[in-house]
């Protein structure tokens, strides 16, 4: 029998040792997960760009509804001839705007009120405008602010200014206006009405058989008719035509931030909104000059506490 050296190194099928068992040394595949999205640009730049975001509606919040206070004068400047506005402010209304409650005041004041005219002396506080624009041309609402500043002791911020004419012409393009009354008024029955641009006009500054304080009050209704309309969905598509209008006819001071501030306190307010209010009968007296002339002396024992309420003075 025959000496095998390797029989005793070689072992068997049967006796051969189990593999190690893997502690580690090898890698062992693993189950692929799905990879993960990445949002942004990687930069690090998402919560610097939401941090601008909300400063920046911060600023808008506060822009919008910052609680000072606007105030407005509003002059309805009665027929003149196209190439100036030498003419008597027949609508005098002050305005007041904050924003944040929102309070929008309308006091309209009476055209033959006799009050003391920087520079002229007493006279209708309508003839302020007509005086200052014959010297000088765009002095007219400066005079008719400072007029108002010296006797009713209320800050003017800026002017809005429109010729009666320019009242027709924005009303046709809205298409008429829809008026209801209550009540008889300028020659129409009590029930709904519509009204084009010419006799929205009329409507306004008809005085047959009544007085300005009447007129006040026809004006009111108009101003309150044609917000109400505009608001309407059925009137939005006109509202480019009306805009570019009005832009025509319109003379203002107020810059152009201002717009979006103040017709966002508008139309929180709602045209039923406003506090809209007029120099009456009981605050005045009524009054004849040396010259003949029928005017209306203030009372400003009565005038002062409306102020106080609507514009803080």
């Amino acid at each position: 029998m025959s000496y095998d050296p390797w029989a005793q190194t070689q072992p068997t099928h049967a006796n051969r040792p189990a593999p190690p068992v893997n502690r580690g040394q090898y890698p062992v595949p693993r189950q692929s997960r799905p990879a993960k999205r990445r949002t942004g640009c990687g930069c690090g730049c998402g919560p610097f760009f939401g941090g601008m975001a909300l400063a920046l509606a911060f600023v808008l919040v506060v822009y919008l509804l910052a609680p000072f206070r606007t105030n407005l004068l509003i002059l309805g400047i009665d027929y003149t001839p196209v190439e100036n506005v030498v003419g008597r402010s027949d609508t005098i209304i002050m305005m007041t705007v904050l924003p944040l409650e929102p309070y929008v005041g309308a006091l309209s004041v009476p055209r033959d009120l006799w009050v003391q005219i920087p520079g002229i002396g007493e006279n209708r506080i309508n003839t302020a405008h007509f005086f200052a624009e014959g010297q000088q041309a765009g002095a007219g609402p400066a005079a008719s602010m400072a007029t108002i500043e010296n006797n009713f002791g209320v800050r003017m911020d800026h002017f809005v200014r429109i010729r009666f004419d320019g009242v027709r012409s924005i009303v046709n393009a809205m298409g008429g206006v829809d008026i209801e009354l209550e009540k008889p008024m300028a020659g129409y029955p009590a029930g709904k009405h519509h009204l084009t641009g010419r006799k929205a006009l009329a409507f306004a500054r008809n005085r047959s058989g009544s007085d300005d304080f009447f007129r006040m009050e026809q004006g009111s209704l108009l101003i309150r008719a044609i917000l109400r309309q505009l608001m309407q969905p059925r009137m939005w598509p006109r509202l480019p035509l009306v805009l570019a209008t009005a832009l025509g006819q319109i003379d203002t001071d107020v810059p152009l931030w201002q717009w979006p501030r103040l017709g966002l306190a508008v139309l929180r307010a709602g045209p039923d909104g406003i506090d809209y209010r007029t120099v009456d009968r009981n605050m005045v007296t009524p009054f004849t000059t040396s010259q003949g002339a029928s005017v209306l002396l203030p009372d400003w024992s009565r005038i002062n506490p409306v102020l106080a309420e609507m514009f803080g003075e």
